[in-house]
Order: C-alpha cells, then structure tokens, then sequence
C-alpha cells in the first residue's frame, strides 16, 4: 500500500490517495516510462498533457517534479497555477515571468511551471506565454494540462512534447478500488464495484468519490450486517453494523436510474401505448427523482447493445433521443413535455416498423 498524505487526516480520498510516486499510478505505462528516462537522464522537454478529466494528467506531472527534486526542494522548485487562480495576460507578464527568470541560491537544475486545465486561459495569455517559454527554456520547464487541446494556440502546442491520457480501463481501476476500500474498512460487494466501474466512465478521480459518498451514506446500524466492529468500554459492549456497499447504494447515492429501471422504461417504450407510457415514465421519474437526461444516456446504451433491431429504426430513434437531450441542455424546456416526445418518437419508430 503506497504511503498516504497524513493517516489522521479529513482528507476526501481523492486527495489522501492521490499518488506520490510515478510508481504508484495505475495506468498510462508507456507515458510514465518517456516521462521518467526524460527525468532520469536531464532531458526534459515542455509538456502538453491532455484528456478526459480523472485519467491521471495532474498526479503524473505532480509525481514527476517530485522525482526531480525531491520532497523538500519540491515547493521552491515548482509553480504551481490552476482554474482557481487568475490567468490573464498579467498573471503570464508578471507570475510567472518572475518564476521562471530568477534562480534559487542553494538549488541546482531547472525549474518546473504547471499550468493545469490550461485551456481555460485566454489567446492573449496564451500568446504571452509563447514568448516567456522560449526566452527562459534555459532555466524553467513548462507542463500544460487540459482537457482540450483543441483550445490550446498551435504555436504552443508546437513547443510542448504532448502526451494524450486515456480514460481508464476497468482492469486498471478495479485493483486500486479494491485497496482503497480494504484499506477504509469499506464492505464491498461484487455487483457494487461493477456499478462504480459502469459510472465512472473511466474516471478515477469520480471512483473515489463515489466511493466514499456511498460508504458515507450508508450509515451504521444495530441489525445484522456483513461488517462488524465490537468496541469494549469498561462494562459495556457497543456492536456497530456498516451497510455492505452494492449496486443499489451506489446507485442511490449517484442519483443515476436503476438498471432495472431503465429496463421497465425500455420495455414500456416498446410495448405500452402513447398514454400509458407516458405515463408510467413521468411516475418512475417524479417518485424517484430521476433527470430526463440520465435515463436517456443510459436508454441509448441499452438500444446500441440490442439484437433484432434494424439500423434503420435504431438510427431514427437515435436522431430523435440527440434532439430530446438537445432541448433539455440548451432550451431549459419542461420535462415533462420532453417525455411526452420521447414516447412519440418511439411510437412513430414501432409504427414505421410495422408498415
């Protein structure tokens, strides 16, 4: 088990478990071993790190610099900017123009710049920052982090090494799941770690946090459990239960639908008429608060997984559930009738299929 931050700390998992050594980190092997030779051998270029949120980018860079410089000369040695501080054109002129041109007396070796979730600086900062990278190569490395590099000006992107961080495979998060829920006491069930892995999409930073919501919500009781802990004091003998975490909780706690559910909505959709479909969807919703835009995404994977239906009629509900979840994100129309058009778009589809 890797070396936590702080073993007594409050810490959210996310933070307590985030990795302190370029060993510890789970996946992206190929990147890690450049990132390392490059470290090991004085070589290391301006970086560009991109992808999906959760997949590993800040922990790496964080967990390279402390490879470079070790844990005391880490915070003299790195700068470190993300969302939460400006990052106009001043903030490039002045920061990190200072960082990057003066030298430490007692330390040797170049120094680290960490711009996170850098797609969300301006083009004029962005512009300003091309120049500060060459004229001061000799002394500083930049590493710039986001989501996407599309948003990144070619000439930066031009002066970075650039690296492309997947999301996380299932095999990849299971383990680290598996110990961080052994390593907190947590119970947790097989179909429990299935349904983080189906929600996570990959993100390690949501499976922690799911992880601990879950384990949180799930508050002791007295009755028969599969986790128990006795405490002894003096005379008295306290028994304290915790809940198993599985499918049901974790889905609860996400407030994503059941699958059941899901499956109850599908079958409706295929079978009821107009009035009763609506109607029982609208029911489900309302009685368990799940978002019209929930039970689309997950409707849309259990269509795309079914046999026996044409691509003619997948294709046109398809079409019509894009142009559903469009008006719920960008109109902020009533769900209620957004419903009502879900169900005509599947009756219209069973009518064509039936001509």
């Amino acid at each position: 088990m890797r070396q936590k931050i702080n073993d007594d700390s409050q810490l959210p998992w996310v933070e307590k478990y985030r990795p302190q050594r370029l060993e510890d980190l789970v996946a992206h092997e190929n990147i890690i071993n450049i990132i390392t030779n490059l470290i090991d051998n004085d070589n290391l270029p301006h970086l560009l790190l991109y992808g999906p949120p959760g997949t590993g980018k800040t922990s790496t860079i964080v967990a390279a610099a402390k490879r470079m410089y070790g844990a005391s000369k880490y915070n003299s040695m790195t700068l470190e900017l993300n969302a939460s501080d400006a990052r106009g054109i001043n903030v490039v002129r002045n920061e990190i123009k200072e960082f990057a041109g003066t030298k430490q007396l007692f330390s040797k070796g170049i120094k680290l710049i960490i711009l996170d979730e850098a797609d969300a600086m301006t083009n004029d900062a962005q512009f300003a920052l091309r120049r500060v990278i060459e004229k001061y190569t000799k002394n500083a490395r930049f590493c710039l982090i986001c989501n996407y590099v599309s948003k990144i000006i070619p000439a930066l992107q031009s002066r970075c090494t650039r690296f492309r961080f997947a999301p996380l495979l299932p095999d990849q998060i299971r383990g680290r799941l598996e110990e961080v829920a052994k390593e907190e006491k947590v119970p947790l069930t097989e179909d429990g770690v299935e349904a983080i892995l189906d929600l996570s999409c990959g993100d390690m930073r949501r499976v922690l946090n799911l992880l601990q919501s879950t384990a949180m919500s799930n508050l002791p009781s007295t009755s028969t459990s599969t986790s128990t802990d006795m405490e002894i004091d003096g005379d008295e003998k306290t028994t304290t239960t915790t809940i198993p975490v599985d499918e049901t909780a974790v889905y609860l706690t996400s407030g994503s639908p059941l699958p059941k559910d899901i499956d109850i909505i599908l079958s409706s959709l295929l079978n009821d008429t107009f009035r009763d479909s609506n109607t029982k969807i609208c029911n489900l919703c309302s009685t368990k608060g799940y978002a019209l835009v929930d039970v689309l995404q997950l409707l849309t994977l259990k269509l795309c997984t079914m046999t026996g239906l044409d691509s003619i009629p997948l294709g046109k509900l398809l079409d019509g559930m894009s142009q559903v979840e469009c008006r719920l994100a960008t109109n902020g129309t009533e769900e209620k009738i957004q419903t009502a058009s879900l169900v005509g778009i599947f009756i219209e589809t069973r009518q064509l299929m039936e001509m």
